[in-house]
């Protein structure tokens, strides 16, 4: 069935946006109760940073803009297909996808390119992905590695000085230089995972996007706020400057209609030659020369056609874990989410968790126990110092014992929670010794923003995958309607240690930069220990806070029992390898005033030697619960604009 053209209530649109939900679409009488949404939870006032407005603090260490908080969303509960994005436009074409038959990985090439139109701030095909799919007929997970790699003429020192003779740094600044921009890899990831779970026929998984380009679609409130706030650094490229911002200069604001004919030919061309038209010939040219380009002042990339032409997507083993009476499934390196998701879990499986669940628990996940947010921060700690030390790319850094599982084996998480006082915060945790590996443990870089897509389809089939171009529009390089990614700013800018040691995660060519990037599905164990049921698929973009983010949902879902809405509505909290714990401020139940001074779980953490924080969070989580004969239940952010749909009930 071929799903019709999408009808508008112009003027209402950028309003509905603005709390998160799909306005205007009308489908045909059989379609309007299956891909459509309704408002779903009211907009509150974000702590302080937040406000009514979208802002941030600051823009080379924040992720994205935070845009506020919508209190009091409900679960949405589907029949047999679903499918939560960051954004309604695309959730509700991807839904349509599922709607006519299309399987998981087909509702993902749909999204993805809808996506990178009406979200070009998060993703893109100038970007990188990492998918975890499971295929219920084989009852078997792959997991599929689309991340960007260095230039092959890229030096250690790439991103730190322009030559070993001119030991300045890349201008304007590395991350909007050329220097900072990996050859694209999600066009090829998901050319590789629709060729063996695809049913769709890849050319007409653009058309939705392809019609959006050409038609055009409504500036939302929270792009419209990026835009303001990355103004100046757009301005640098012309044709960022064009497309987002008015000609004296001001960026464009939410409602107004763009148009990007440029993206409509570009994924017309992939829909009809397939990847290879992005990696060779016009485009991949014209992607060296943006890359290349000293405009403004700015420092070229070494980026070149045969880059492009020799990126290959990989399959690799995924890292499935044990969890109390669960499986947990995620992506092994060179992403760093899945092992420090399992690792953190595998410490606190050590501790009476679900002892420890929320109080006063409503539709926004209720209040967080002081007791379980301090074991929970503290084992995020230990998990992230091995992380920092031993996982980058594995193809040129083996993990200790050349295994994954070396970082998450249970006795050895078992003897790290012995070094979690109950009572006291560590502060800083050291990395675990995981025998002779001469690694450094040098800065770690800061990571930004992304956007994550849950979706399982009516044959049982489930994906859940984190797509990136780093940080808020990347390089701010846009190029034949695409914006291009500064993911090599995810390596070590120094790579070695004061003693002179490697960083393991230190920029080589051809080499793929660490990420935190942790799409994650959970099955139910039967007695034996076997996998079981699909139970959950989830994941969220955030930078390295991603792994916090899906480590709280998770935590909400399988220890204390909470619908997959409420868990990631919950209070966001956790903790890096620094003495700062996160309490988000934007949560409603958190009074994040006075730097916290008068919320309870604040007050209570910082006597236990926490030092918190309660700048508001950007998350975008997604989860889709399994309910057994019921179907499925998901969740969406309130913190972005996203939307679970489906074959609702």
């Amino acid at each position: 069935m071929t799903p019709r053209r999408r009808t508008w209530i112009g003027a209402t649109t950028a309003a509905v946006l603005a709390v998160g939900v799909l306005a205007g679409c009308t489908t045909d009488e059989n379609a309007a109760a299956e891909c459509t949404s309704t408002p779903n939870g009211t907009p509150v006032s974000a702590a302080p940073a937040a406000g009514g407005t979208p802002t941030s603090q600051n823009i080379a260490t924040n992720p994205e803009i935070a845009s506020g908080y919508r209190a009091d969303m409900a679960a949405v509960r589907t029949s047999t297909y679903a499918v939560s994005t960051a954004n309604p436009i695309a959730t509700e074409a991807a839904c349509r996808v599922l709607r006519a038959g299309g399987t998981a990985t087909d509702a993902l090439v749909t999204a993805q390119a809808v996506l990178g139109l009406v979200e070009p701030q998060a993703s893109g095909i100038g970007g990188g992905a990492f998918l975890v799919h499971y295929d219920a007929r084989s009852r078997t997970v792959d997991t599929y590695d689309g991340r960007e790699t260095a230039p092959a003429a890229a030096t250690e020192n790439y991103l730190r000085w322009v030559s070993d003779t001119d030991r300045t740094e890349p201008a304007p600044n590395t991350r909007a230089s050329g220097r900072s921009i990996g050859v694209p890899g999600v066009l090829r990831m998901l050319e590789l995972a629709h060729s063996e779970h695809g049913m769709s026929s890849w050319k007409e998984l653009f058309d939705s996007a392809i019609s959006l380009s050409d038609s055009g679609f409504e500036i939302s409130p929270r792009l419209a706020g990026q835009i303001a706030e990355s103004a100046e650094q757009l301005a640098t490229d012309e044709a960022a400057r064009g497309y987002f911002l008015e000609p004296d200069g001001a960026p464009k604001k939410a409602g107004t209609v763009l148009t990007n004919p440029a993206l409509a030919k570009t994924l017309s061309a992939v829909a009809t030659d397939g990847a290879k038209a992005f990696y060779s010939g016009a485009i991949a040219q014209d992607i060296v020369e943006a890359a290349g380009s000293t405009a403004g002042g700015r420092t070229p990339s070494v980026l070149t056609t045969t880059d492009l032409a020799n990126y290959e997507a990989k399959k690799r083993t995924a890292l499935c874990t044990g969890y109390r009476k669960y499986e947990l499934c995620g992506m092994p390196a060179p992403s760093s989410g899945g092992s420090t998701v399992a690792a953190t879990l595998g410490i606190l499986a050590n501790f009476d968790l679900p002892a420890m669940g929320p109080q006063e628990l409503d539709a926004n996940g209720g209040r967080p126990d002081a007791q379980a947010v301090h074991l929970i921060a503290e084992a995020e700690r230990l998990a992230y110092a091995d992380r920092n030390k031993y996982v980058a790319d594995p193809d040129f850094v083996p993990l200790p014992g050349n295994s994954a599982l070396s970082l998450v084996h249970p006795q050895y998480l078992k003897e790290r929670s012995t070094l979690i006082d109950p009572q006291r915060s560590m502060g800083t945790a050291q990395p675990g010794n995981l025998g002779p590996v001469p690694l450094g443990n040098g800065p770690q870089p800061p990571e930004h923003g992304t956007s994550h897509i849950s979706v399982v389809d009516k044959y049982g089939n489930a994906a859940a995958m984190t797509t990136t171009v780093e940080s808020a529009f990347g390089s701010f390089h846009l190029v034949n309607g695409f914006v291009l990614n500064n993911q090599l700013t995810d390596f070590a800018a120094d790579p070695v240690d004061p003693d002179g040691t490697p960083v393991a995660n230190r920029l080589q060519p051809d080499k793929r930069p660490r990420s935190s990037m942790a799409p994650t599905l959970v099955f139910e164990r039967d007695d034996q220990g076997d996998r079981g049921e699909l139970k959950l698929v989830t994941g969220s973009p955030g930078g390295s806070v991603i792994i916090q983010f899906v480590v709280k949902t998770l935590v909400n879902v399988l220890d204390w029992g909470l619908d997959p809405q409420q868990a990631v509505s919950g209070v966001s909290f956790g903790a890096g390898n620094t003495p700062t714990t996160g309490v988000g401020g934007e949560h409603p139940g958190i009074d994040a005033t006075d730097n916290g001074d008068h919320d309870p779980l604040v007050e209570k953490l910082r006597e236990m030697g926490h030092q918190v924080s309660v700048a508001p969070q950007s998350s975008g989580l997604s989860a889709l619960q399994h309910n057994g004969k019921d179907g499925w239940i998901g969740g969406a952010d309130p913190r972005r604009e996203g939307a679970v749909l489906g074959d609702t009930r």
